[in-house]
């Protein structure tokens, strides 16, 4: 008898034990607020974004436009939500001047964009097209000012112009150029990267400009006080958000900056392939991407040491993948596609930030339009979404929810080098009383069951849509506009206070209960 136990208990220790994700979603007490503005977006004068992009021109009499904005695009947007739009760049903001785009079109001065693809700008569209177009949208204009080759008065004539009612010289500037009433304008950057193309700075020297820029903006929106943004740091570069946050009063700066880009390497040609990569290639970008969480958690831990009450908020201004542009583009214009990669990138990034909702309160994903990990791409009068327009679609319930605290176990997805837990979780409650569940599953190679533990979550009923496809590499063309797009998802059951969702591959689920 001894014998036969012990030849079953060696059985037993040869059988591998099936790991199994877990995550409990704690609603009790909930009271963080996931800011609508974390789904911001951004439309930088950069390759086809503006021109071609937003902008066909007042006179084009083949795409349907208003003002030359054209209507599907604003459409579109609409229908995503997007709560802000950031402005005229980027790199390009630091060598904007703001005049330059106002007045009579005909009369205004060329510009040669120096950092994308040397072409020649003619402002047709400044700072009336672009505000008139955020009203157009429903949305909130963010206004990146030019540090680096502007002035002080530049900047503060530029807050004036767009937001002082009357009586002043800007304000009847504005008014002589045809716009009345002011656009009320909250959000503003002071600078774009002034670490690098906003000027090469030392963080002790930007702070010092800021501290200079921001004393000239201390205008007021109405009764509300305007949203100053200093220029953040690259992902892993603390010392340059400590350096702020110790010598900026907290009086002088409502937001502080952070950019981080998934990426291989920023040498020439070293991004890889938006189209053509393996799974390891897959699962670095991946890596990549979830570093956000770390970092977000570390700028975050140095903002706390000065400012314990989170007053000021960490505004994540630039986010998505970046890859070698497409074949035959022109290198300055960052055209690549956008694949089921993207869209699993795009949900875990958004995840991340509804985790960390009480110091993220702003984001935006770089950027809107034929450029980098774009949400819609045109080709004349063709207009197509991409698979990351529909992860931010599909998720735009949780803008300005109740964040729910989730605790999450999950499986390792393993690929060469690269360990990453294979599923993403995050909830909220809207204010109708419906919890939602985002869920990504990371892995290429199989489906993911996850078992989740619902506390102080009273559901009767669970239903859901799904973002998936074939393979990791698919995506959208003008010939095939819809391979990747949302579908009514049947893979949740709900049994009392537990939930039971079985992923597929690369997929992103969003579930209402």
């Amino acid at each position: 008898m001894k014998k036969l136990l012990t030849t079953l208990l060696l059985a037993s220790l040869a059988i591998p034990t099936l790991a199994q994700n877990k995550a409990t979603i704690n609603a009790e007490g909930a009271s963080i607020t996931i800011n609508k503005h974390i789904y911001g977006h951004f439309a930088e004068h950069l390759g086809r974004c503006i021109y071609d992009g937003f902008y066909v021109g007042d006179n084009n009499k083949t795409i349907p436009n208003k003002n030359g904005v054209r209507l599907d695009v604003v459409d579109a947007l609409k229908k995503m939500k997007i709560p802000n739009l950031r402005w005229p760049g980027g790199c390009f903001a630091d060598t904007y001047h703001w005049k330059d785009g106002i007045g009579p079109k005909g009369k205004r001065p060329k510009i040669v964009n120096t950092w994308w693809g040397g072409v020649t700008e003619d402002n047709s569209f400044g700072t009336h097209d672009f505000l008139n177009m955020c009203e157009l949208l429903g949305t909130e204009p963010y206004l990146a000012g030019n540090v680096g080759s502007g002035t002080v008065q530049d900047l503060s004539e530029w807050v004036q112009y767009v937001n002082f009612p009357s009586n002043s010289p800007m304000s009847t500037l504005r008014q002589q150029n045809g716009r009345e009433k002011p656009w009320n304008v909250k959000f503003w950057g002071v600078g774009n990267e002034a670490w690098g193309c906003g000027g090469n700075m030392k963080p002790d020297y930007y702070a010092n400009i800021y501290r200079q820029y921001s004393t000239f903006m201390n205008g007021t929106v109405g009764t509300e006080k305007i949203f100053r943004i200093a220029s953040g740091a690259s992902s892993d570069d603390f010392n340059w958000t400590e350096t702020l946050m110790k010598n900026i009063p907290g009086n002088m700066v409502e937001g502080v900056a952070l950019h981080h880009y998934s990426v291989f390497g920023w040498g020439e040609n070293a991004k890889g392939s938006a189209t053509q990569f393996t799974e390891t290639d897959y699962a670095h970008t991946m890596n990549e991407a979830l570093k956000m969480d770390d970092f977000v958690q570390k700028h975050s831990d140095i903002m706390d040491k000065y400012d314990p009450k989170k007053k000021v908020a960490l505004v994540v201004d630039e986010w998505g993948a970046w890859y070698n542009v497409e074949p035959n583009t022109n290198p300055g214009f960052l055209f690549q596609q956008n694949t089921m990669r993207d869209a699993v990138l795009a949900g875990a990034t958004l995840n991340i930030f509804h985790k960390h909702a009480e110091r993220v309160r702003m984001a935006n994903l770089a950027q809107a339009i034929n450029v980098l990990q774009a949400v819609i791409l045109t080709d004349g009068p063709k207009m197509l979404l991409t698979p990351t327009y529909h992860v931010l679609e599909m998720y735009n319930v949780h803008q300005d929810a109740t964040m729910l605290p989730v605790d999450v176990k999950a499986d390792d997805y393993k690929v060469g080098e690269y360990k990453l837990p294979a599923v993403s979780v995050s909830a909220s409650r809207d204010k109708a009383g419906k919890t939602h569940v985002s869920l990504v599953n990371i892995d290429a190679g199989k489906p993911q069951t996850i078992t989740v533990n619902l506390k102080g979550i009273s559901a009767k009923s669970v239903m859901g849509r799904i973002l998936t496809s074939a393979k990791v590499q698919d995506y959208n063309t003008f010939a095939q506009p819809n391979k990747v797009k949302p579908a009514p998802f049947s893979g949740a059951k709900l049994s009392g206070d537990e939930l039971t969702v079985t992923l597929p591959p690369v997929s992103v689920v969003v579930l209402e209960m």
